[in-house]
């Protein structure tokens, strides 16, 4: 009776440990499923923080702030007395400094001035365009900014690279189709450049001459043009060919577009950081004196007067204010998806990247960039004369002018 007794009390302890083992089982089963649903709902900012709390990040959280100067550069100092309020503040404010100075410039240029001669101050433009969105714009859109206080990771996403990539083929392409359109329209003689063809001037300047008679024979007409004082200004229009007019109003249209451009870019680069805001100002008020300069004098050659030129580029710079204000709603309202508190399903953003609309802005800037910097500029910088002396000569400067622009860039920047 005994030893029944006692096999059937191992059997009921047996049984007992079975039950709670299937139990505990199925509970961490369940408590594993619900841990995976609530991995699979965060988005990048809540695993950033998640991360902070591991003791090697909170280490080298300390690490970083031991690291860090004790003063800051004077750079720092001076970008934020310019830009001392919120990003769309700052953004206007940046537009304001790129679009009164270089325009007021103008009224320093003489009415006759050959835009060639600005290949030097093209140059220098070249450099802090490609500086700025090789060292600032491209790392930023891929990588984040750094913070000074923290250790920043990133989460690599396919889609969301794939996604950031077309927004600056999209940049790149727009400025491809403006350019196009507006050389279609002029019949081969606009673009989006800063020194403009010297085949212009010449139109402008010599009336009713046909380029293939002679260059001996245009050489004389151009002389004579230059030298024959007007008695009114009625005989001055005439010589003005009617193309030329056509690419000067063309070119305003133009130089309206490009303004909005600059703007979006100052409004997204400021959202995205106040330093890539600040080196994205300097680079568009460098690319600005030589390129406004250069639309001033094809528009006295289109037969503006000097004060009406420079009344045109300021209308134009209304593009702009106008193109920041756009950034700055796309930003303010397109759907931080960072910083959003909705279901999962609204904070993947778009087509489940977890980006915006208004992240899809600085993408769309740095492509504008490229090629503005690139196929829109280096171009004119290939041209070359046959005095071989010169041309080494003014090669050397240009490259010069590169490297100063893009270490500027590099020096605002470097930590």
């Amino acid at each position: 009776m005994a030893q029944k007794m006692s096999q059937f009390a191992w059997r009921t302890c047996v049984i007992c440990v079975l039950v709670v083992f299937f139990l505990s089982s199925a509970v961490s089963a369940k408590s594993h499923v619900s841990d995976k649903k609530s991995i699979a709902s965060y988005d990048a900012a809540q695993i950033e923080e998640e991360l902070q709390h591991c003791p090697l990040v909170q280490a080298l959280n300390e690490h970083k702030l031991a690291s860090l100067p004790e003063t800051a550069s004077w750079t720092s100092k001076i970008f934020a007395v310019l830009f001392p309020g919120s990003p769309a503040v700052n953004a206007l404010l940046a537009t304001l400094y790129i679009s009164g100075p270089p325009n007021f410039l103008l009224a320093l240029c003489p009415p006759n001035i050959d835009p060639s001669s600005l290949s030097i101050m093209v140059a220098f433009a070249v450099g802090g365009l490609l500086g700025d969105t090789l060292f600032h714009l491209l790392p930023e859109i891929f990588l984040g900014e750094d913070s000074p206080e923290h250790a920043r990771f990133v989460l690599v996403e396919n889609n969301k690279n794939l996604l950031l990539g077309l927004g600056i083929m999209v940049g790149f392409l727009t400025f491809v189709a403006m350019d196009k359109t507006l050389r279609i329209a002029t019949g081969g003689e606009g673009g989006h450049d800063h020194t403009h063809s010297h085949d212009s001037h010449d139109t402008a300047v010599t009336t009713g001459s046909s380029p293939g008679k002679g260059d001996k024979n245009g050489e004389v007409k151009k002389r004579k043009g230059k030298g024959v004082k007007h008695k009114d200004g009625d005989e001055k229009k005439e010589e003005i060919n009617p193309s030329t007019k056509l690419g000067g109003y063309l070119n305003l249209i133009a130089d309206f577009t490009h303004n909005i451009t600059d703007g979006l870019a100052l409004s997204s680069s400021f959202y995205a950081s106040p330093t890539i805001g600040a080196t994205t100002t300097v680079a568009v008020f460098f690319h600005e004196i030589p390129h406004e300069v250069g639309d001033f004098a094809l528009l006295i050659q289109s037969g503006f007067s000097k004060n009406k030129a420079m009344g045109a580029q300021f209308v134009t710079a209304i593009g702009a204010f106008l193109g920041t204000f756009i950034g700055i709603a796309v930003q303010e309202f397109g759907g931080n998806t960072f910083t959003s508190s909705a279901s999962s399903e609204v904070s993947r953003g778009l087509l489940g990247t977890g980006l915006s609309w208004g992240d899809m802005l600085l993408p769309f800037t740095a492509g504008t960039f490229l090629y503005v910097g690139t196929v829109a500029v280096i171009p004119e910088l290939l041209e070359t004369g046959k005095d071989k002396g010169v041309e080494i000569k003014k090669t050397l400067s240009q490259f010069a002018a590169i490297a100063a622009g893009a270490g500027i860039m590099l020096w605002i920047s470097w930590s």
